[in-house]
């Protein structure tokens, strides 16, 4: 499937279904997580778990993969020494998605995405990045240039923007993800305060609007919705998102939470319990389904059985 044709039946109101997690579901399958860089060094420890983790998705039926370079920008890898894998690990990590789809897909048609985000370094066992490690404005421009070239370079057919929560951030990620010229998807992350209003997940409390806006004025993209975002919050923020934006929508939750380097699986939704939350989703616009951190092979596939043809029509944007 070329991209343009997944954005047409996207936008004509199809479902489209996503993959799951795939540090979280490297780690449950006990691939050695890194203290640094989480799951990045997964791709040189165990280069066949991650194959094998692409191909189990695309086996439940995902449209799309994501290749593992969420964790493995400069921002990760410098600060801890090992800024001379940035290159080798994102241009394997894209190989090994497209090497999987070649291997599974057969005569279906799969995406290979390649992810960028903003994580930086953590205090061990938190998930409060470390204010002593955090690159410079520049040194983040620079930093998401280089990765946006490799994964292109390397074969990726799109840039899926993930976790995207701190507008300062966010904007000059997607505005280098668009310099490629490969489609960009904008997956945004957040959280609800006990009042009841959606946040971003960063904890400087940016109201989701904020969030939305941000990726608006960078450009957007092809695709926008809430991701890395707690199951019973990704209904409110595709409220949301819709006030604001007419396109294509995707969600994709997390279930569980992150204690640097490892994610605790905790309380994960079954996946009976995502298809349910899901079709609410689907009701409210949103046609790219599919799971991030926690979320495993077997959600995805329950989704692909159950969501087909479940699609509402879109939509309209308030002014």
């Amino acid at each position: 499937m070329a991209v343009s044709d997944l954005h047409a039946r996207l936008a004509a109101g199809e479902i489209a279904i996503l993959d799951g997690g795939t540090g979280t579901e490297l780690e449950r399958r006990n691939v050695p997580m890194n203290d640094d860089a989480w799951c990045a060094l997964a791709t040189e420890v165990d280069p066949d778990a991650v194959r094998q983790v692409h191909e189990d998705y695309i086996a439940a039926g995902a449209d799309v993969i994501t290749a593992n370079t969420y964790a493995s920008s400069r921002n990760m890898l410098g600060p801890a020494g090992m800024g001379d894998k940035v290159e080798p690990l994102n241009r394997r990590a894209v190989e090994l998605a497209r090497e999987a789809r070649d291997r599974a897909a057969g005569d279906r048609d799969v995406v290979v995405a390649a992810s960028m985000s903003h994580m930086m370094p953590m205090f061990p066992g938190e998930a409060r990045n470390d204010p002593d490690a955090l690159p410079s404005t520049e040194q983040l421009l620079a930093n998401a240039r280089e990765l946006a070239g490799i994964i292109k370079d390397a074969g990726a057919d799109l840039i899926i923007m993930e976790m995207m929560s701190r507008p300062s951030q966010m904007k000059p990620l997607i505005e280098v993800a668009h310099e490629t010229g490969l489609p960009v998807w904008v997956g945004m992350s957040a959280r609800q305060e006990d009042d009841g209003r959606v946040v971003s997940f960063a904890w400087e409390n940016y109201p989701f609007d904020e969030v939305v806006d941000a990726a608006i004025q960078a450009g957007g993209g092809a695709v926008m919705g809430p991701m890395h975002t707690n199951v019973h919050v990704i209904g409110p923020a595709l409220d949301i998102l819709r006030k604001h934006w007419s396109g294509p929508m995707m969600a994709y939750p997390d279930s569980g939470y992150f204690k640097m380097p490892q994610w605790q699986f905790d309380d994960i939704i079954p996946p009976a319990g995502l298809v349910e939350e899901a079709r609410g989703w689907i009701a409210q616009g949103a046609t790219a389904i599919g799971g991030c951190c926690g979320i495993g092979v077997e959600h995805i596939r329950l989704l692909n059985e159950s969501l087909r043809g479940d699609a509402a029509p879109a939509e309209q944007a308030g002014d």
